[in-house]
């Protein structure tokens, strides 16, 4: 017989692992690409609710077209990186979210 306690707390980290995993992908893929952490930090926080699972994966693209051993990028290369992949939206969001790190010195 399966007891009901243990089947419904594995459920619960099951859930709680599935809700930080794409700002943690995001992160990633965003330091991948060369960004420093805080920023990258900083950025995935704000666009973790509005990246679908597609330009999630043109993202990672993104941050392995990279030389990211050599240096930090800036936002304004990663900019340019972004736009360069030709999803429109995924600039609006890496603009936006940019910015407002850069404001408020995230």
């Amino acid at each position: 017989m399966i007891r009901t306690a243990p089947v419904l707390a594995l459920a619960a980290v099951l859930a709680l692992a599935a809700c930080a995993t794409p700002e943690s992908r995001i992160r990633v893929a965003l330091t991948d690409a060369g960004l420093p952490k805080q920023t990258a930090s900083c950025m995935a926080d704000r666009m973790v609710d509005k990246l679908s699972v597609g330009q999630l994966i043109k993202l990672q693209r993104i941050s392995k077209a990279t030389d990211k051993g050599l240096r930090n990028l800036t936002l304004r290369e990663f900019g340019d990186l972004v736009r360069r992949a030709g999803d429109p939206e995924i600039l609006a969001i890496t603009t936006r979210a940019g910015l407002s790190c850069a404001v408020l010195g995230g």
